[in-house]
């Protein structure tokens, strides 16, 4: 049978493309038609909504911004649900909070399917390149049925036990990666407004042993003033709400991160919110500005 794929945004959809680019027999489905068809153009189905995807496909990725979206194309909740998952493994390749992930694992068993945690690590270029990393949790036997399938979409993949796991593990790279780029964007407005120039601080960093992947990535776009998304600053900011959520759960300290949030509030609300998280820069502008009026 096919592998469905379930959710073309920034991320699914290079994600998918990779996928029936490798040879994989692919059915896919998004709410916004228009979508799906670079993914008609690779050889990929198109299918006319989700219960397509379910009948075609034993394996169905979802790649979904959040939990009311999961349970919208799953019929969670509705007489739909059963007849979707049983008998189907289920990969959730979305970032929820850990707690709805252990429920709709719970469910997706109990109604006769299997279900695989499988959030990753990286932005729109890396997805693009099949560059992602990829964090797995569930039954085992789910887990290494499911793990082939990725490689066409992450060059590794690493096994962190049950459910939720995954989840936890990617919301503390996530907390790792918002604090370091908030904290180049400070960096890079400090000298901006010294008056260095500021390709040579980008020059001084790449030389450096600050210099990473990321930095050789986001640091052009600050200094381009490049802020075409590759990780929009709205999904930074619930990225950032989850991780201090299941933070507060363990009675976690997390003040680098308590900084972030704010500081990505300001930027949403300043209508940056589907700009790349480097428009962290304009909430960090506007605080100076602010300190300098009389």
């Amino acid at each position: 049978m096919d592998v469905g794929f379930i959710g073309l945004g920034v991320m699914g959809l290079p994600m998918a493309l990779n996928l029936a680019r490798s040879g994989t027999a692919t059915v896919v489905w998004n709410r916004t038609t228009a979508r799906s068809e670079p993914l008609r153009a690779a050889g990929a189905a198109v299918a006319d909504g989700p219960r397509e995807v379910f009948d075609r496909a034993r394996v169905v990725i979802l790649m979904l911004a959040d939990g009311a979206a999961v349970d919208s194309v799953l019929g969670r909740g509705t007489p739909r649900f059963a007849a979707n998952v049983a008998g189907r493994t289920i990969v959730h390749m979305g970032t929820t909070s850990p707690g709805y992930s252990r429920g709709l694992e719970a469910d997706v068993r109990a109604a006769g399917g299997r279900y695989v945690e499988a959030p990753v690590s990286g932005s729109r270029e890396p997805a693009e390149a099949g560059r992602l990393v990829a964090m797995l949790a569930g039954e085992r036997a789910a887990v290494e049925e499911v793990r082939p399938l990725l490689r066409p979409m992450c060059h590794e993949s690493f096994v962190c036990g049950p459910v939720p796991n995954a989840l936890v593990m990617k919301l503390s790279v996530n907390l790792f990666l918002i604090t370091l780029i908030t904290g180049l964007t400070e960096a890079y407005h400090f000298a901006d407004r010294y008056g260095l120039d500021r390709r040579q601080f980008l020059d001084v960093l790449d030389a450096g042993p600050m210099a990473s992947g990321v930095s050789r990535m986001k640091a052009p776009k600050l200094m381009d003033g490049d802020f075409a998304v590759q990780a929009a600053a709205l999904d930074v900011l619930k990225n950032n709400r989850l991780i201090a959520e299941a933070a507060r759960e363990r009675d976690l300290a997390s003040p680098l991160l308590d900084v972030c949030h704010a500081l990505y509030a300001e930027t949403v609300a300043l209508g940056h919110g589907g700009s790349d998280m480097v428009a962290v820069l304009r909430a960090i502008e506007a605080r100076t500005d602010a300190a300098a009026r009389p």
